[in-house]
């Protein structure tokens, strides 16, 4: 399985999982304490307690897409991540940037502003300028399983199976990417987004089979409902449950955790690499 990426030039090797830091200038993202906004200070801290807890990439969002998130202007998210993704790149420029959306034209601005990465909820079926504009963009794709929108998702959970239906719907998206000249892409089984808790749970039990993709795998279980409704607590209590399943998917073959804790998932990583030296 391919676990390289080109960043600007640069390869980065997967072959160790990587940590993606959360950063949320969002008002209504679904765990309360990644909401930071606009707010320099909170934003300062936040930035800066990522880097020194040690994190490879930070995704930087400005669109909730929790289950019935409202919706925003384009001219709205281009307007909350911009000022953002200045921010880190001034201050940590050797930190790789992703830029969180499923809008063509939100992923220009943000790559042209320094972003180097787009992490699409979508995997381009709400944007069908997507492909092409990452192409001409030449930087790394996330490409998440995903159907419908964030507001009506939740009423699109019938599959026949579920991991053959999300393996083959993302293996279609892949060669529509691959065919518009996208070179790196990641691959997203999308914890969380019209799946129900049980498809969840299938998922991570069968993500080997992803591996069949033949690209890097990105995991986002962090502090999610399949965590907290399972143990009866919350987003605000999840973090136990969400390092014992980030644990569970390096041992399945995940490159790329997507976190709201940065630390946690370090330690998680350290400890999965002593693991399998033996």
């Amino acid at each position: 399985m391919k676990k390289t990426l080109n960043i600007n030039g640069h390869l980065f090797d997967l072959s160790t999982p990587m940590v993606m830091g959360i950063l949320n200038a969002t008002p209504d993202s679904f765990y309360d304490k990644s909401r930071i906004g606009s707010n320099k200070k909170s934003l300062l801290t936040a930035i800066n307690k990522m880097v020194a807890d040690g994190v490879d990439i930070i995704d930087i969002g400005g669109y909730s897409t929790r289950p019935g998130a409202d919706d925003i202007s384009i001219a709205e998210e281009i307007k909350r991540v911009l000022p953002v993704i200045k921010l880190v790149k001034g201050l940590y420029p050797q930190i790789p940037i992703s830029i969180d959306t499923f809008r063509s034209e939100v992923a220009e601005a943000a790559v042209s502003e320094g972003a180097d990465i787009v992490n699409d909820i979508s995997g381009g079926t709400l944007d069908k300028k997507m492909p092409l504009t990452v192409a001409s963009l030449r930087v790394p794709y996330i490409l998440m399983h995903n159907r419908g929108t964030p507001k009506g998702m939740q009423t699109q959970v019938i599959y026949q199976n579920v991991v053959t239906d999300v393996l083959t719907e993302l293996q279609q998206r892949v060669l529509l990417f691959e065919e518009k000249g996208v070179r790196d892409i990641i691959v997203d089984v999308g914890f969380g987004f019209a799946k129900s808790t049980d498809h969840n749970f299938e998922l991570l039990n069968s993500l080997e089979f992803f591996q069949n993709l033949n690209r890097p795998l990105l995991i986002g279980v962090s502090r999610k409902s399949m965590i907290y409704k399972t143990l009866k607590n919350s987003p605000q209590d999840a973090l136990n449950g969400t390092t014992a399943l980030h644990m569970f998917a390096l041992m399945k073959g995940a490159n790329l955790l997507r976190v709201h804790d940065v630390k946690e998932a370090k330690e998680a990583v350290i400890l999965f690499e002593k693991i399998v030296a033996g």
